[in-house]
């Protein structure tokens, strides 16, 4: 938002929202939310946690990544959590996702400044994948960033 009493923009507006949705999320380390949008309407939302029936680390206390200080983007396989865009993708309408958005954003649990909402390798995938059309999320700096599935260097 420019102006104190300017509407934000609907990239704006979409990522606050997944920011919010990210505040359900169960990791010690990083907190993600993802929606995914068609036509200016939420089609779905997702963050990261435990797989349904299984133990979060926000209960057990315990990152077996950060207790091992592994890097972001490495070691996935420690980690018990399903992302927030695979969250979101798993419980979207296949049909409606074809040339949806989806809007991802994170926060580090430490002290609650942006973590990188870009995706990783194998979201990327599941993203294009899905039909997903345009990736929209929040760089660590605060800056918006728009790509296509394919843009996504990772």
């Amino acid at each position: 938002m420019n102006q104190k009493n300017q509407r934000p923009d609907w990239d704006e507006y979409f990522l606050n929202i997944a920011r919010e949705v990210g505040r359900r999320a169960t990791c010690l380390r990083r907190r993600y939310g993802a929606i995914i949008v068609k036509d200016k309407i939420i089609i779905s939302t997702g963050y990261n946690g435990a797989p349904r029936g299984e133990t979060n680390c926000i209960d057990s206390g315990i990152c077996e990544r950060e207790r091992l200080k592994v890097p972001k983007g490495e070691r996935y396989e420690l980690c018990v959590a399903v992302h927030a865009e695979q969250n979101a993708i798993i419980n979207a309408d296949p049909e409606k996702m074809a040339g949806a958005t989806i809007y991802i954003a994170g926060v580090n649990c430490a002290d609650d400044t942006n973590a990188s909402g870009e995706p990783c390798k194998l979201c990327r995938r599941m993203i294009q994948n899905a039909r997903i059309a345009k990736v929209v999320y929040r760089g660590k700096d605060g800056k918006i960033n728009v790509k296509a599935p394919s843009e996504i260097a990772n």
